[in-house]
């Protein structure tokens, strides 16, 4: 570490000195999904392409890239989003080179976390994954022998007083720092100024002089990735309604991104402005429900702690649910954040006081006990762990990284590291929430399953796993009876083969049946119960807003639906024909057929386009 940091304008003049300090060989850290400074690395990655005389290696996770296409329609939909999104964003040239197969020999690329299902069919991607608790990514990291950390910064003041806000990631940076300077290795830091970051403060300021290199020139004001907020089913409501009867006043509490995030969101809020209108929700979810529930208004409010700050922190925020204070004065302790514009402006316009309520810590801190462990023990009472699964067997063992086969859909991250917490403090609870079927080449699947070729979390931390039909406490349970309470939780296309591999491994009597009362988990029983909260304007597909315009707002589920259902070739005979007998469409359809080119169709295909969306726009909401 020098006491000046070298300024540079250009990415181009700062891997040269980077090369010209390190003689060739780099091993380079990027941070987690937001934090990558991608100037930086995209200017190493062309030398090193150029020059093979330079070794690279590149050390991330979560590599963020612009929505990619697979069909016409999705051509259709994604193009005009992602001109209007990411015009400016420059993408990560790495990326593109595995993609495209193209990667020189000189160069390697690990990451420890995916963007879900984005590297499936990318072997080298595959190969080099690295599989690592989030806490654990760091210490492999340097075992690996970095020496260059590159990570996109906030910046504050000029000059000798200039500082430095590690901002959307403090995670891992934080954590390896330390050691970095102890073994007195060749080392450098890098930072990326941008002007759209917000300025996080506490643990997260550096002086100037932490840094070697700085690279603050004209790209500064360049976009952030943004991540618009997901459309939230009423399955997704059914489970976050159930999910926020389990959260105490006063408690604890980290929440997974995507839909079931915000459903659990919605659901808090709920409970918050209307107790009486959430009390009745719960009721008719689970009217054989007889466990007490939570469905007071918040009074003391909740701390968070969550390895990723998900927008729905600032909605629980702005609603009055989040503000119990930490020992150290804090709201939220938070190791990354990647998100929504909304979430950004959200954290660029707080004032100065009320954005030190949001405190980004190491990963170390947020997702482990040990290190001031008396204060987090006092701080995190009550806690509720929240994470998402793909999958989860009946004797409560969670399928969240990879499939049957190996190939890894994202990656362990954090999620262990909660459930051990869940298990470490008194009164804490992991709750695993997951739709309990989904569509798969056109016919819908379990995603409740008797055995899986892997697992994520063992069966022997098991504790609660909630879907759309109910809440299976699982925690101390014999095998007997955690089958039984998954059972009930299953949607009942399912539960016969289900209980019958139950019992052929002879894990439940061979007289048992499934209750009478939880027969009916179907998806119309779901939507029945939600009728109500649905005429009150609750339930709502985007409950807090997206970065999708209104006719996108219509299309994301219609899409998804059309997806689903046309994916053999038998599914798209049956979609196309039925398709044909659809009605002129209304305006708000027309607007969306418009927004897909379809609303005066050209040719025969675009008219059976424009059916099957039709139909979509009316069956998939």
């Amino acid at each position: 570490m020098t006491g000046k940091p070298d300024q540079h304008q250009r990415a181009e003049s700062v891997a040269d000195r980077i090369i010209a300090c390190l003689g060739g060989h780099i091993v380079l850290a990027l941070p987690l999904g937001l934090g990558k400074a991608n100037l930086v690395a995209n200017a190493l990655f062309e030398r090193a392409a150029l020059d093979r005389t330079v070794d690279l290696e590149i050390l991330t996770a979560l590599t963020l890239e612009t929505p990619a296409w697979s069909s016409e329609m999705e051509r259709r939909f994604l193009q005009p989003m992602t001109e209007r999104l990411y015009s400016g964003y420059p993408g990560l040239t790495y990326a593109k080179a595995l993609r495209e197969g193209s990667l020189p020999e000189n160069v390697r690329i690990s990451e420890f976390f995916f963007v879900a299902g984005r590297w499936l069919s990318i072997e080298i991607a595959q190969q080099n994954y690295v599989s690592a608790n989030y806490t654990h990514a760091g210490r492999y990291a340097l075992e690996r022998g970095i020496n260059v950390l590159a990570q996109l910064v906030a910046k504050r003041r000029d000059g000798a007083d200039a500082e430095y806000s590690l901002s959307c990631n403090a995670d891992i940076t934080l954590d390896i720092l330390p050691a970095l300077k102890a073994r007195h290795e060749p080392f450098l830091l890098v930072g990326e100024v941008s002007s759209q970051l917000p300025f996080m403060p506490g643990e997260a300021v550096l002086p100037a002089g932490e840094f070697d290199f700085i690279l603050d020139g004209p790209d500064r004001d360049r976009p952030l990735f943004v991540v618009p907020r997901e459309p939230v089913s009423l399955a997704d409501h059914a489970i976050g309604i159930r999910a926020a009867s389990l959260v105490k006043d006063g408690g604890t509490l980290q929440i997974g991104i995507g839909s079931l995030g915000d459903a659990l969101t919605a659901g808090l809020i709920l409970r918050q402005r209307r107790p009486e209108v959430f009390a009745d929700a719960l009721h008719r979810l689970a009217p054989h429900e007889t466990a007490r529930r939570e469905t007071r208004a918040f009074e003391s409010g909740l701390y968070a702690a969550s390895e990723m700050f998900v927008d729905g922190f600032t909605d629980l925020f702005r609603a009055g649910i989040l503000k119990r204070r930490a020992s150290d004065g804090a709201i939220l302790h938070s190791g990354f954040f990647v998100g929504s514009k909304a979430l950004y402006q959200f954290l660029r316009d707080l004032p100065e006081e009320e954005r030190a309520l949001f405190q980004m810590r190491g990963i170390s801190f947020v997702n482990e006990l040990y290190g001031e462990e008396e204060k987090k023990r006092a701080d995190r009472v009550n806690a509720r762990f929240v994470n998402n699964a793909m999958m989860v067997t009946l004797m409560g063992a969670t399928v969240s990284d990879a499939l049957a086969d190996g190939r890894v859909v994202s990656g362990v991250g954090g999620e262990y590291n909660f459930v051990a917490q869940a298990f470490a403090l008194e009164g804490a609870r992991s709750i695993i929430t997951l739709n309990a079927a989904r569509w798969h080449r056109g016919r819908r699947q379990s995603r409740l399953v008797w055995s899986y070729g892997q697992t994520t979390l063992p069966k022997n931390l098991r504790d609660i796993v909630v879907t759309e039909y109910g809440i299976a406490d699982l925690r101390g349970k014999s095998d007997r009876d955690c089958i039984a309470a998954m059972l009930a939780v299953t949607d009942s296309a399912f539960q016969d083969e289900l209980l019958d591999a139950a019992k052929t491994a002879g894990k439940i009597e061979r007289d048992f049946t499934v209750p009478t009362a939880f027969r009916r988990n179907t998806p119309e029983a779901v939507a029945e119960a939600l009728l109500p909260l649905r005429k009150e304007g609750w339930c709502a597909t985007f409950p807090f807003g997206t970065e999708f315009t209104e006719e996108e707002q219509h299309l994301v589920p219609a899409l998804r639906y059309l997806k689903h259902r046309t994916a053999s070739r038998r599914s798209l005979a049956r979609a196309v024909l039925v398709s044909l007998a659809e009605a002129r469409p209304d305006q708000a359809e027309r607007a969306a057929l418009e927004r897909m080119h379809l609303a005066a169709p050209a040719n025969l295909r675009e008219r059976l386009y424009a059916k099957l969306l039709l139909r979509a726009l009316r069956r998939g909401k």
